[in-house]
């Protein structure tokens, strides 16, 4: 392995804080923006588990729910790559495996996972247990793992082939089988000390597998296959399944009754034993992964792109358990703490009228993309966007209607002091300003044929526009006249916000060096002081007051209490978020791409420090994101542990490969830094990953290094 540099060090200046619990809690998309779902499984009517992949945080993840799907708390693992199965014994015991030989425990009910040691790195597509000891995973390269400990120690059993193994079932300790690809079927009677080969009649791949009893089974595949035995396999017998579609989960309750998934929102269901099976309509054409039923009325199916669809009448109706959008949200608005509006791309509207618990959608009448949304009262409201865009609102958006701007011209940032005076900017230096609610928009001059891209007014006489290429530009009059104060080539500010007539901020990104733009001013702008701080991308800024204020951009949210002077973050993903609100100095909102929306309660971030923004002596085990992220050429991972432990500290890439070791030595419990450089080492830009793992804790972080 090449060398490497690391350098150990106190925190300094730009604090990023171990986070004590999460504080901002995701209201759209379902379940935090999760991209697919793999596998579902239900205790209860109430309780249930799904598992996926999040291509927002990269990561598998698992979701929760305890209200039968209505609502679902998730759970993200820093596991490497799919979470592919799920399986629980009790509503505290479950099991879930992945990629990488992922194995995953749980005694809680999923609010916390402990890390299994499976002894392979081969995928793993499937666990089933018997009781709180005995399991089986299984993989692929034909790969079978079992347990009599309840995960503590996996042992491997030799299939016999090696092909994909894509589900197990067992019925007792010793009685078990395991289908795959191009139709293998593996059977054990002595609990996987010898697996043999059946024959299912099928060259299509099994995807899943359930059997009733040691004699009576179905199996699901490509091809809309569907076999069934009623002699534990001896013999194979196919199925009309009345589709061709790539069926992938099948269940039954009993002898007669059960259902299949697959491809293009297929659900089928048989009431004979699958002698005749007929179609139910999910409403949906996304990929199915997973089904599963707990009686004859509640049932559960998951799939791509976020799919959750529900029946509580056998499947004789589906409901659609959807996200309020996916796309791309630009501006958040709320007039109290109860009622809100978000806008976006492809004249998107959401509102809520109850703090975000639930959103619904409006009609814009229009599909460009929106870009700032602005209320006056719970009435009366105006939203801007592409091709000089306005639309207005006079009962809470219940109708919007457009109102003429006198432009063609990208509109970006809009402003209203009062039911009659607003102002919006955009492209091209364009300003416009009403004085009667947006009957009438009149043209003023901005002094410059820059973009602008925001707009702030204290009052109808003063106010501040900023935008790419440098700007600020301020207004005593109401925009008869604008001046500039500043004209830095080197910077495109994306937001401006005023809390009073002297106090302000700009926040942007810069055009060469790569490091976020911020600055402050005490005089209402006859100076600037420079704040920029080592991060890439400030979207929009947002302060309650001189002291406490917040910023939003690439994957992350950060806050001040001091006025800027210092900063904690909490860096949660790679989602884009392009707006922030807050109502008091605890509740606000985020939103932002694929359709983003998140709430907090508390302000947002909850941390401990201690002087000299070091660490204080930590209360439990914390890896951190690294910062700054992306990077090039280095970048601080900090971690924290609550006892003396031997710690390994590893960095992988997208294919899991070992590129780093950082640490790997025994230390005292404490809070550490270590500064990962790119010194001697040929990586190309890209995603990467770096797993701590200390006695039973083990967590892994996503990373992105761009040249």
């Amino acid at each position: 392995m090449k060398k490497i540099s690391i350098v150990f060090s106190l925190v300094l200046f730009f604090s990023t804080s171990f986070q004590v619990n999460a504080q901002w809690f995701w209201q759209n998309p379902l379940m935090d923006g999760n991209k697919d779902l793999y596998s579902v499984y239900f205790i209860n009517s109430d309780t249930g588990w799904a598992t996926g992949y999040s291509a927002v945080e990269r990561c598998g993840t698992i979701h929760k729910t305890t209200d039968g799907g209505i609502t679902w708390k998730s759970y993200s693992t820093g596991a490497l790559g799919f979470l592919e199965s799920i399986y629980f014994i009790d509503e505290y015991t479950g099991w879930v495996v992945g990629d990488y030989g992922t194995v995953i425990k749980t005694t809680d009910g999923g609010e916390t996972w402990i890390t299994q040691s499976s002894g392979t790195d081969k995928w793993l597509f499937s666990v089933y247990f018997i009781d709180s000891s005995i399991g089986w995973a299984v993989g692929s390269y034909g790969t079978i793992i079992k347990t009599s400990d309840g995960g503590t120690t996996w042992t491997s059993q030799s299939s016999g082939t090696a092909n994909k193994l894509w589900s197990v079932f067992f019925i007792n300790s010793n009685i078990g089988w395991a289908v795959g690809y191009n139709g293998t079927i593996r059977k054990t009677i002595n609990g996987g000390l010898i697996w043999t080969s059946q024959s299912g009649g099928t060259a299509h791949y099994l995807n899943s597998i359930y059997f009733l009893n040691e004699n009576i089974g179905w199996a699901v595949g490509g091809g809309g296959t569907i076999i069934k035995t009623n002699n534990g396999g001896n013999t194979w017998v196919s199925q009309s399944s009345g589709t061709t579609v790539y069926l992938e989960s099948v269940c039954f309750l009993d002898l007669n009754t059960g259902w299949a998934v697959g491809s293009e929102g297929t659900i089928i269901k048989t009431s004979n034993g699958g002698l005749t099976w007929s179609t139910q309509s999910s409403g949906v054409t996304n990929h199915l992964q997973s089904v599963c039923f707990i009686d004859y009325n509640n049932g559960w199916v998951v799939g791509k792109d976020n799919v959750i669809v529900i029946t509580e009448d056998g499947g004789i109706t589906w409901s659609l358990q959807a996200s309020i959008t996916t796309k791309t949200l630009n501006s958040v608005y709320f007039v109290d703490r109860h009622i809100g509006w978000a806008v976006g791309n492809n004249g998107t509207i959401v509102s809520t009228v109850n703090g975000g618990k639930i959103w619904t959608s409006q009609f814009s009448g229009i599909l460009n993309h929106l870009q700032s949304i602005c209320f006056v009262d719970l009435n009366n409201g105006w939203i801007v966007g592409d091709e000089g865009k306005i639309l207005n609102t006079s009962n809470s958006g219940s109708n919007w209607t457009t109102q003429l701007s006198g432009t063609t011209n990208l509109l970006t940032s809009l402003c209203f002091k009062d039911i009659n005076n607003g102002w919006a900017v955009g492209d091209g230096g364009t300003i416009i300003k009403t004085t009667d609610g947006g009957n009438n928009w009149a043209l003023q001059l901005s002094g410059t044929t820059k973009n602008l891209t925001s707009v702030y007014f204290i009052d109808i006489n003063t106010g501040w526009a900023v935008g790419n290429n440098g700007p600020i530009i301020k207004t005593i009059d109401g925009g008869i006249t604008w001046f500039s104060q500043s004209n830095d080539l080197y910077n495109n500010f994306r937001s401006v916000y005023f809390i009073d007539e002297d106090i302000g901020w700009a926040v942007g990104y810069p055009n060469i060096d790569g490091i976020g733009t911020m600055y402050k001013t005490i005089n209402g702008g006859t100076t600037w002081t420079s704040l920029s701080y080592n991060y890439t991308y400030w979207e929009s800024v947002y302060f309650i007051n001189q002291n406490i204020g917040w910023l939003v951009g690439w994957g992350s949210i950060f806050k001040t209490n001091n006025g800027g002077a210092t900063w904690t973050s909490y860096i949660l993903n790679f989602n884009y978020f392009n707006s922030v609100f807050f109502v008091n100095e605890n509740e606000g909102w985020v939103v932002g791409e694929y359709g983003t929306i998140l709430h907090t309660t508390n302000g947002g971030v909850t941390f401990i420090e201690d002087e000299g923004n070091n660490f204080a002596q930590p209360q439990e085990f914390l890896l951190q994101q690294n910062y700054p992220n992306p990077f090039n050429p280095s970048t601080s991972i900090q971690y924290a542990i609550s006892s003396t432990q031997f710690v390994t500290l590893k960095v992988y890439d997208l294919l899991g490969r070992e590129v780093a070791v950082l640490v790997n030595e025994e230390k005292p419990a404490g809070s550490y830094n270590v500064e990962f450089r790119m010194q001697n080492l040929e990586l190309s830009s890209g995603i990467y990953f770096y797993k701590l793992q200390a006695g039973d804790f083990v967590e892994t972080k996503k990373m992105i290094l761009l040249k």
